[in-house]
């Protein structure tokens, strides 16, 4: 039995090097929180699908190495596993996408493990989920049904891509999920998209006002503010030398969850993710950087 079950897509990551070579690596915002945790000590499970191709054979032996449960991970005939790109500039990374029609893009509710998610602690799931595919969206919404009809705890990050849905549509389909969710996830740059607001402080009173009983607003360098509904706490950020913030907002994510899970020291747990999220920054990629818990 897993203590945190996520649900969505995983990717494959070609990051671009200063010597204009590609490294790659891992991605897919839900398997780089299911990592982050896992590397806290957490008994963490994925539901997806990967293609039976190599990049799908890889996702699963890292999953392997990374003792994370890839028992509802299905590797499906056919299908292709999607992939990224990331480019960085003056103004930070970007991303490219190769991903449409994957084997993830095409899960449906039929493939969830009911009694998996029925038996976990938490729930985890994203925005992105919600964006890729409405088969994919279908299954996010019935999975947290399930959650929630178990008492099983809700968190989620509603991380924006105007890429893959309109923010009209990404605003109504992510606020109607999230009135479901006890633990909320925004970076302050999505929220601010989202919501309408501006002031971190307006969109914390959003997101509990939605439903949420935890609100952990991640504000870039500038560190996250954490409120249980009651106080509104910020913490600043740490000062590192960043090459990449590829997979920050799910490291921090995925570090949160995972304290938060052990002890129930919400402000404990944004401590340690708050330090851990600003150490990924220091080395390429979305997974190589996460810390392990014994760095913390």
């Amino acid at each position: 039995m897993s203590a945190l079950i996520c649900l969505g897509e995983p990717l494959c990551e070609l990051n671009a090097q200063p010597d204009g070579s590609f490294r790659a690596g891992f991605g897919g915002d839900v398997s780089n929180v299911a990592i982050a945790a896992a590397r806290q000590g957490v008994d963490v499970g994925l539901i997806s699908r990967v293609g039976d191709d190599p990049f799908g054979r890889d996702l699963c032996q890292l999953w392997q190495r990374e003792g994370v449960s890839a028992d509802h991970v299905g590797v499906v005939p056919g299908q292709e596993t999607g992939i990224y790109f990331v480019f960085h500039d003056a103004e930070g990374h970007h991303f490219v996408y190769r991903r449409k029609g994957s084997a993830a893009s095409q899960m449906t509710t039929d493939i969830l493990p009911d009694a998996e998610i029925a038996k976990a602690r938490m729930f985890y799931s994203s925005g992105i989920g919600l964006g890729v595919s409405s088969s994919l969206r279908d299954a996010t919404f019935q999975a947290v049904g399930i959650a929630r009809k178990n008492n099983v705890a809700v968190a989620f990050d509603p991380n924006l891509r105007t890429a893959l849905w309109s923010l009209e549509q990404a605003r109504s389909v992510t606020h109607n999920l999230m009135q479901c969710c006890d633990i909320a996830l925004p970076g302050l740059d999505d929220a601010r998209q989202l919501t309408g607001l501006h002031s971190p402080e307006d969109i914390i009173t959003f997101y509990h006002d939605l439903g949420a009983k935890i609100v952990a607003l991640t504000l870039g360098a500038d560190g996250v503010s954490v409120s249980d509904g009651a106080d509104v706490v910020t913490i600043p950020g740490t000062p590192v030398q960043a090459k990449d913030a590829t997979g920050a907002g799910d490291c921090f994510n995925g570090l949160f969850l995972a304290n938060y899970l052990r002890d129930g020291d919400i402000l404990n747990a944004t401590k340690i993710a708050n330090s851990g999220a600003a150490l990924s920054t220091t080395g390429y990629g979305a997974v190589d950087p996460i810390p392990f818990n014994h760095t913390l």
